[in-house]
């Protein structure tokens, strides 16, 4: 079964900063319920509220600054990174071509924050060059070939290819890196921007109440339902959907960044993101992920281990004394390193699953135990879940995908499975390829 659905989330057009709600509640709108406080939950609220409906969010946490163990929304790099990402891990068809769509509908968006100086301070959003790097020459490898077109011709900004790139950041010419590209990306301060899109959805009028919600949410729609006057419920809990979805390919991949002091006294201030991709070198123990969280801190990465559930990394942990001896290997300079003395390592658990993303209505039918008239009728929840350690790549385009499965959801229409879309032939659009770089070592472009 093929799907095909309306997309183009357009900030200004369709969502607003503003404290009060693009589209003003109608004296009944329809209600949500959101489960879940992450980046995926606030941004779905941000879109539903902006469309005129009121919205509960349900959260047994909420961002926290202190010392104490944060959000896997602030832990995250945060990155924005077309798919795969840095850990690899999206490879489902079905799942990497909604999240191709989902990361550009994104990129606009955060692109359209930062270009505002009042946001880009609020919301801790800014458009600073990322560098990608590559064993072999990118030609050599049809995966990674097909991506940088992809990336090309999605109209994302400030693209360059070549090799000048491994000089001019520093790269160690030892390291093995031959070929690279980088373009202009959303690098988000998540403990900033958290801050920010709670307080954001709060104005918009949301309802945040702190509350952990155990069990399979279809065996309590009805009563969840009943006690918050809920039309639909949005489950945005990461990896909590393995027990609130009931779904058992739910599955962590830890992840750990140190945290490095980036004012320019130790080493030349870094002001880009510089990369290693798992699915670049076919390899998620090779990764290499350097990237400014804001104007002092550096975060040094990465690690990707699945099923790991403890939160228990040290910065003497050998998974760790490796990521970070194979960062200064590929950027030497960052051997002289200062860790941050407040803050010196981030760790979380990356909420993924087999299927990778799920963004689709509950597909098992309403519990029995309701009444005779709303046995058999379709859920009326939606799934948004899964989405690793692209949470902030994918947000908003999950969250235009929820609203319109609300939607669905609303008039109970029969739910449907994720599946491939039909995209609509288009007239190639002309693409400023930097094609002599490619020429001399492609012979596809000969």
């Amino acid at each position: 079964m093929s799907t095909s659905r309306a997309r183009g989330l357009v900030f200004w057009r369709d969502l607003t900063p503003f404290p009060s709600p693009l589209h003003t509640p109608t004296t009944s709108p329809p209600r949500v319920l959101i489960v879940g406080a992450g980046v995926t939950g606030l941004i779905t609220a941000w879109v539903l509220l902006d469309k005129g409906y009121h919205v509960t969010i349900l959260a047994k946490e909420w961002a926290s600054y202190g010392k104490g163990r944060r959000l896997t929304s602030q832990i995250a790099g945060a990155l924005w990174e077309f798919p795969p990402a840095v850990c690899g891990q999206h490879t489902d068809a079905i799942s990497l071509q909604h999240s191709k769509r989902w990361c550009i509908v994104a990129y606009h968006i955060w692109d359209a924050i930062a270009a505002c100086p009042e946001l880009t301070q609020l919301s801790g959003v800014r458009m600073k060059g990322a560098a990608f790097f590559f064993p072999v020459p990118v030609e050599q490898d049809m995966q990674q070939m097909s991506k940088m077109l992809e990336i090309v011709s999605s109209g994302i900004r400030g693209f360059h290819r070549g090799a000048d790139i491994i000089k001019d950041r520093g790269i160690s010419d030892t390291y093995g890196a031959v070929d690279a590209y980088e373009h202009l990306a959303p690098i988000i301060d998540t403990d900033q921007s958290m801050k920010w899109l709670t307080d954001l959805v709060e104005k918009k009028g949301a309802v945040l109440i702190t509350r952990a919600i155990k069990g399979d949410l279809l065996q309590q729609e009805a009563d969840l339902r009943a006690e918050y006057q809920a039309d639909v419920i949005v489950n945005a809990t990461g990896l909590a959907g393995s027990e609130l979805a009931n779904d058992e390919s739910c599955y962590p991949i830890r992840g750990g960044l140190i945290r490095v002091i980036n004012n320019g006294s130790d080493f030349p201030k870094l002001d880009h993101a510089l990369t290693i991709t798992a699915d670049a070198v076919h390899d998620s123990s090779e990764i290499v992920f350097i990237v400014p969280r804001n104007d002092d801190i550096l975060l040094i990465g990465g690690i990707a281990e699945p099923n790991e559930y403890e939160l228990s990394l040290t910065l003497d942990s050998p998974i760790i004394k490796r990521m970070r001896a194979r960062c200064e290997a590929f950027l030497p300079c960052l051997k002289s390193a200062r860790v941050d003395p407040e803050y010196p390592l981030a760790q979380g658990l990356r909420p993924f699953r087999q299927h990778n993303v799920r963004v689709e209505r509950e597909l098992r039918p309403r519990a029995s135990s309701e009444s005779d008239e709303k046995a058999g009728l379709p859920s009326r929840i939606v799934h948004s879940y899964g989405q690793g350690g692209a949470g902030w790549s994918l947000s908003f385009g999950c969250a235009e995908d929820v609203a319109a499965l609300v939607e669905e959801a609303l008039l109970d229409l029969p739910p449907r499975a994720m599946a491939m879309e039909v995209i609509s032939a288009k007239k190639p659009t002309p693409v400023n390829l930097p094609v002599a770089a490619f020429v001399e070592s492609s012979p596809l472009l000969i």
